[in-house]
Formats: C-alpha cells, structure tokens, sequence
C-alpha cells in the first residue's frame, strides 16, 4: 500500500526535496493548510502523459469554406465611429 503523508504548506516548503522523493516512491502527499486538504502530490496517471496523436481525426471533421465570413451588418457595426 503506497505512504500517504500529511504536511503543512510550510514544511513542505523547507523540505520540498524530501517529500518528492517520497511520491518518486510510490507515495503520496496531501497538503494542509488550516486542518483541511488544499492539494495532493502523487505520480502523474498514465493519461496525464499520453500526448496528443495528429492527424487521428482526419475526414472526421468538416469546415465550412465560408466559416471565417462575417455578415455584412456586424462587419459595418466595428466599423462605426463610437457615440
């Protein structure tokens, strides 16, 4: 079972190296502020590290030729001088 352990914001500031050696472990630790759980260091997830494929929607998505047209009644409204 992986260590969990708790510490407040200022230790964990005067002993940051310590406590990432113990989640590089396999441990856990959950920040403290005030009796109350603000924050939790642990291992990133396998998702946290997945990155992104291109390309892996290709012809799934379709884009209008004229999407980036804006209709004439809004172009003349930036147009107009401010009152």
């Amino acid at each position: 079972m992986a260590q969990v352990e708790q510490v407040g914001v200022r230790d964990l500031r005067a002993k940051l190296s310590h406590y990432l050696r113990v989640v590089a472990e396999g441990g856990r630790v959950v920040v403290m502020q005030r009796g109350k759980p603000i924050a939790q260091l642990g291992a990133p997830t396998l998702d946290d590290g997945v990155r992104r494929t291109p390309g892996t929607m290709k012809g799934e998505i379709w884009m209008a030729e004229d999407f980036d047209e804006w209709p004439e009644d809004i172009l003349a409204s930036f147009e107009e001088p401010l009152r």
